[in-house]
C-alpha cells in the first residue's frame, strides 16, 4: 500500500506537467540509474571472475547441445520459447514494437535517419550491454537453476556478492528503470489518445492512467505479463508490417543522410530538403 502510494503521486506530480516535465526526470534519472546498475554488475562480476568464463561456455553449451535443439524442434517449445524470447526481447528495448519511435518522433531534427541512428543506441545499451551483464550475473550466481524468478532471481545473485547492499543497489536500479518505464508510457498513451481523441482528451487519459499505476502495485507478476504480452502483440503486428511496407524510404533516407554527413555542408542541405521535389534536390547534391 506504501509503494502504490508513493508512486502514484510521484507520477501524477510528473505526468500532469507534460512532455518538457517528463524529459526533464527522465534526462536525470536515466543516466544515473544506467550507471549504478553497470557498476554494480561488472563489480559482481569482478569479484567472481573465475566463473565468468565457465558461465559463458555454459550458455553456449546449453544452447547448442543436441537436447535443446531437440527439445527447440517440439512444437510446444517451439511455441513458448517464441513466446518468451519476443516478449522478453520486446521489454529489453522495444525494437519492432512501435512505442519508442512515438517520443523519437518529438525530436526536432531535419534528418530522420539521424534520430533513427540515435535511437538504435538504446538497443544496443538495454540489450547488448545492460542484458547480457545481468544474464553473466546471474548464470555465474548458479541460482538460475532454482525455483526464483524476476526481480527475487536478480537480488538474489546480487546478494552473493554483496551480502549488506545487495538489496538497496538493486532496489534503487529497478526503481529508476520502473519510473522511467511508467513515464515513458504514460507519454505514449498520450500521444495516441490525442491522435484518437484530440487535446481535450488529455487530462481525462492521464487521470485514468495515474489509477491504474496505484492498482498495479495489487495485480500478480504473472498476470501483468500476460496482460502485457496481449496487448504488446496486438501492437506488434500492425507495425511489423508498417516497417517492412516503409523499408524502401527508410533505405533511401539513410543513403541521404550519410551522403550529407560526406558532404559536410549541413546548411546547405538541410535548406534544400524543406523544398522543391526529390529529384531536384538529388540532381544538385550529385552536382557538387
Amino acid at each position: 500500500m506504501y509503494t502504490a502510494v508513493v508512486l502514484t503521486l510521484a507520477v501524477a506530480a510528473v505526468t500532469i506537467g507534460g512532455l518538457q516535465s517528463i524529459a526533464s526526470v527522465a534526462s536525470k534519472i536515466v543516466p544515473a540509474m544506467a550507471v549504478i546498475y553497470f557498476v554494480a554488475t561488472v563489480g559482481f562480476l569482478l569479484m567472481f571472475i573465475d566463473k565468468v568464463p565457465g558461465a559463458v561456455m555454459e550458455v553456449l553449451r546449453c544452447a547448442f547441445t543436441p537436447t535443446a535443439a531437440a527439445g527447440g524442434f517440439a512444437g510446444a517449445s517451439v511455441m513458448l520459447a517464441m513466446r518468451s524470447g519476443v516478449a522478453r526481447g520486446v521489454f529489453s528495448n522495444e525494437s519492432g514494437l512501435g512505442s519508442a519511435p512515438i517520443v523519437a518522433a518529438a525530436a526536432k531534427t531535419k534528418w530522420p535517419a539521424e534520430q533513427g541512428l540515435v535511437s538504435m543506441t538504446g538497443t544496443f545499451i538495454d540489450t547488448i550491454i545492460i542484458c547480457t551483464l545481468t544474464g553473466l550475473t546471474l548464470v555465474v550466481s548458479g541460482l538460475w537453476k532454482g525455483d526464483l524468478n524476476g526481480a527475487a532471481l536478480t537480488q538474489a545473485a546480487f546478494m552473493q556478492g554483496y551480502p549488506e547492499a545487495g538489496k538497496i543497489v538493486l532496489m534503487v536500479g529497478l526503481v529508476l528503470f520502473a519510473f522511467t518505464t511508467i513515464l515513458g508510457w504514460n507519454y505514449y498513451g498520450e500521444r495516441c489518445i490525442v491522435y484518437l481523441a484530440g487535446v481535450k482528451a488529455i487530462l481525462p487519459y492521464r487521470i485514468i492512467f495515474i489509477v491504474l499505476v496505484a492498482v498495479g502495485a495489487f495485480l500478480k507478476l504473472e498476470s501483468i505479463w500476460v496482460l502485457a504480452d496481449i496487448v504488446n502483440g496486438l501492437m506488434a503486428i500492425p507495425n511489423l508490417i508498417a516497417l517492412l511496407a516503409l523499408s524502401g524510404v527508410v533505405a533511401a533516407e539513410t543513403k541521404r543522410y550519410f551522403k550529407h554527413v560526406e558532404m559536410g555542408d549541413v546548411d546547405e542541405v538541410n535548406g534544400l530538403l524543406p523544398d522543391g521535389p526529390e529529384e531536384v534536390i538529388e540532381q544538385k547534391l550529385e552536382g557538387r
